[in-house]
């Protein structure tokens, strides 16, 4: 076929050189669009799979399993470890901190195994699913410790450090809110140093999301209103 086309250009003088670069150049545009299309694809199931897995309320189902109460009617109504504590139920408390930083660190090792940016987003919507699950009308928690367990497992210095300066917080001032705020605040300077842009970049957007979340806490904190912790005790 091809033989009989060049003949037949030939035949009326005419080249076939620019017939093929265009060709070529339509074949390059088609891959480069199915390739588009596989990455969208791919970074779409990183970003469900991350939301979903951010998403299970794992301090409000260990709540109702064991009869703790609701959460939503018990202290700040949030989901998350420190309002299971004021149930009483310490071991309850640390298991819902346990689950839901594992939740952040699963979301962030299941897509590195393919690749960074990918488990940046995982990270992102991990975050995102247990702040706004569908499951519960968008209203979740504040997202401290998913964060903390996206950003220990993506960069595990950087988030080693910010534990630390939660745990220090905590332990000399017992407010979890003001903890957070600090800890996470002073994150994105520990990634500028200790990890890439992307990581500096996805750490600076969980902790702008988080302490966006305390905007109720830092204002109880400046009208001394905001409930202090036992956390040793």
């Amino acid at each position: 076929m091809d033989d009989l086309f060049r003949e037949w250009c030939y035949e009326r003088s005419l080249t076939v050189e620019p017939f093929t670069e265009w060709m070529s150049r339509l074949h390059q545009i088609e891959l480069e669009h199915e390739i588009m299309e596989t990455i969208s694809q791919t970074h779409l199931m990183a970003a469900l799979c991350g939301y979903l897995v951010g998403s299970i309320p794992f301090g409000l189902v260990l709540a109702n399993i064991t009869g703790a109460g609701n959460l939503r009617e018990i202290g700040s109504g949030n989901i998350g470890a420190t309002n299971v504590l004021r149930t009483g139920r310490k071991g309850i408390a640390v298991a819902t901190l346990i689950l839901d930083i594992g939740k952040g660190a699963v979301a962030v090792f299941g897509a590195l195994c393919f690749s960074l940016d990918l488990a940046i987003i995982a990270g992102l919507f991990a975050v995102f699913g247990h702040n706004f699950p569908v499951w519960l009308k968008f209203k979740g928690g504040k997202g401290v410790a998913t964060t903390l367990g996206a950003v220990l497992a993506i960069a595990w210095q950087v988030g080693l450090l910010t534990v630390a300066t939660w745990l220090v917080t905590a332990a000399v001032f017992r407010y979890s809110s003001l903890a957070a705020i600090l800890s996470l605040s002073l994150s994105p300077f520990y990634a500028y140093f200790l990890a890439d842009q992307r990581i500096t970049f996805m750490v600076t957007i969980l902790a702008a999301i988080s302490i966006l979340r305390h905007l109720k806490n830092i204002q109880r904190l400046f009208k001394g209103e905001e409930g202090k912790i036992k956390l040793f005790r």
